[in-house]
């Protein structure tokens, strides 16, 4: 089964970088192969949302269960779509630098053809998905306080 751990510091606070991998319905605008999100059940501490992905000729959509902690811990676990498995797992760490994140994916398809095609480019997807987090703060925030301007 693909997994991937990834640690940063992003020159943010927790409280900022929670609020942005919270907002599923914005990830459209900003988030690699996220062609459509929507939540369908809110509350402090949890939320059921739909996110459509695409990659190539390939088109997904898939349900998830997302548990809050507020400025900590972000679970996100798939119950409906292509996947056998999926597994986020996002912690925000106070750190000197802003913030320590920690982001953990475990993941499997259903298909051989999905897990055979979305398998190989995996653990660069997860990558710039960070990465897109880390631009998207810059561009909602602001220049940080955190960084040596």
């Amino acid at each position: 089964m693909p997994s991937h751990n990834e640690k940063r510091v992003i020159p943010y606070t927790p409280e900022q970088l929670f609020d942005l991998v919270a907002d599923i319905e914005r990830y459209p605008e900003f988030l690699p192969w996220c062609i459509r999100a929507s939540v369908r059940l809110r509350t402090e501490q949890e939320m059921l949302a739909d996110l459509t992905v695409g990659f190539g000729p390939f088109r997904e959509t898939y349900t998830s269960r997302v548990t809050l902690e507020r400025a900590h811990r972000i679970v996100v676990r798939a119950e409906r779509g292509p996947f056998k498995y999926l597994s986020n797992q996002w912690i925000f760490e106070p750190d000197e630098g802003g913030c320590r994140v920690g982001l953990h994916v475990t993941f499997e398809f259903r298909s051989l053809l999905l897990r055979n095609a979305i398998g190989m480019v995996f653990g660069e997807a997860v990558k710039r998905m960070v990465k897109a987090f880390t631009t998207r703060a810059r561009a909602i925030y602001g220049p940080s306080p955190f960084e040596n301007n």
